[in-house]
């Protein structure tokens, strides 16, 4: 699942000596090569290694899915033996994933992060190019998009699925209360002061994972300032300081001002948010697909049949009708691997991306699929939504996370929580954004 979180001192200090450690790379990505047993002959022994984030207890299925491809893997490639490494997901990318590559010793499979992430293990050489392998199995043209894991035309991550944020709703909620999903902001604003007039909380918020807290305003902010914002923070032709960024901000602090918000969210970790809304106890919740598995799962969710999903409100922006979403998450390989290693990888991508794996993932867990399904029939109701919506938005903008600069999504997520705690204001949280982003941008072309 596509999740921020902070980067560890360690963790930076690890990926600094990666990316200095690239001048001295070696583009060449052949592997070692040994002769295959013949005929008759004992297998030498293979093993590798899976680093894999399916490690909580909402994520079951999905990582029976992984031992279920395993298996069949080790099943059809003699002498294979294949260890499965679970890390929680914000542990694996932003500490012991980076240490690996700082290192030059990831494991053989490993799940990574699009964008930035991948750009970064590539100019430093550590990524296996898998544009031929795909080509050799007939995959390349059976996914949505590379798009996140392709770097100079050459693709370096295999999508696991696609992943798309926006509004889900209770619909019990608004038809009791004579409401119906809210289409513009002000709709939006309407519905939640009623909601609230009658005690109900209009948004599950959990503030303490402060990544969270970035994914709606994140949209909010395309509302009002377009999709081409954050790729404008990058190369100066938008400021975080313009008048269309901070009234996205400033129509965000509305919602704290006026208690719209779940109380006490700065103590509540992500898991709350859920919680909150599953229960039946809020209105809304901004998330992402990822978390269909919960809010489906009748022994978590009392609300299983009741939820609804839209694309967020419009707002008047240039942006208005787009939504976050794409293929982010992805099994990226290391290059540095032996001619057995290659063949288990090969065969484990057989096993992994085919047409029933990717239907099982989108009817056990929800989750919109990364290759091109022929047959989407049984899908439950609120999926068929969410990838209605998916499909009928204009258009698609990444997440800021996967394109901004590390101190600048670290100072936005430490400003958003004290905005919500009362601490500073749009238009100041603003100002020392945009400090960061210009400093960021300098010592980031200093480095190119």
């Amino acid at each position: 699942m596509r999740k921020r979180a902070l980067i560890p001192a360690a963790g930076l200090m690890a990926f600094t000596i990666l990316l200095t450690a690239c001048g001295n790379s070696n583009t060449d990505n052949s592997v070692n090569r040994t002769s295959p047993p013949s005929v008759g002959e004992k297998a030498e022994p293979i093993s590798i290694t899976i680093r894999h984030t399916q490690v909580k207890d909402t994520q079951k299925k999905r990582l029976i899915m992984l031992q279920d491809a395993v298996k069949a893997t080790e099943a059809n490639v003699p002498g294979l033996t294949i260890t499965l490494d679970g890390v929680e997901d914000k542990v694996n990318r932003f500490e012991k994933l980076r240490a690996e590559m700082a290192a030059g010793n990831p494991p053989e499979i490993f799940d990574l992060f699009g964008g930035t992430d991948t750009r970064d293990y590539v100019k430093a050489d550590r990524l296996m190019d898998l544009t031929p392998i795909l080509n050799e199995l007939g995959l390349i043209d059976k996914f949505y998009s590379f798009d996140e894991f392709t770097v100079n035309g050459r693709i370096y991550g295999i999508p696991m699925a696609g992943y798309v944020e926006g509004l889900y709703y209770n619909k019990r909620i608004l038809a009791a209360n004579g409401l119906k999903p809210p289409q513009t902001w002000d709709e939006l604003l309407a519905a939640a002061d009623a909601l609230k007039a009658k005690r109900i909380t209009p948004f599950a918020l959990a503030a303490k994972d402060s990544w969270v807290i970035n994914m709606m305003i994140n949209t909010m902010w395309v509302r009002t300032a377009g999709v081409d914002s954050i790729e404008g923070f990058l190369d100066g032709s938008k400021r975080w300081t313009d008048p269309e960024v901070i009234d996205a901000f400033s129509k965000y602090h509305t919602l704290v001002k006026r208690g719209y918000l779940q109380e006490g969210s700065l103590a509540l970790s992500y898991a709350e948010q859920q919680n909150k809304f599953s229960s039946g106890e809020a209105a809304f919740m901004f998330d992402g697909s990822w978390a269909n598995t919960p809010l489906l799962d009748p022994e978590k969710s009392t609300i299983a049949g009741e939820i609804g999903f839209m694309n967020f409100p419009s707002m008047g922006g240039p942006g208005d009708g787009y939504i976050n979403g794409g293929w982010s998450n992805a099994y990226g390989f290391s290059k540095k691997v032996n001619v057995g290693q290659l063949a288990a990888i090969k065969e484990f991508i057989r096993q992994m991306y085919n047409e029933p794996m990717q239907k099982r993932q989108l009817i056990e867990e929800g989750m919109p699929p990364a290759m091109k399904l022929q047959d989407v029939s049984n899908v439950n109701p609120l999926i068929r939504q969410i990838l209605d919506v998916f499909a009928g938005a204009k258009g698609t903008f990444p997440a800021f996370d996967s394109r901004i600069q590390t101190k600048v999504r670290e100072k936005l997520e430490r400003g958003m929580q004290e905005l919500i705690g009362g601490r500073t204001d749009p238009a100041t949280l603003m100002t020392d954004i945009q400090k960061q982003q210009e400093a960021s941008n300098k010592e980031e072309a200093h480095t190119k």
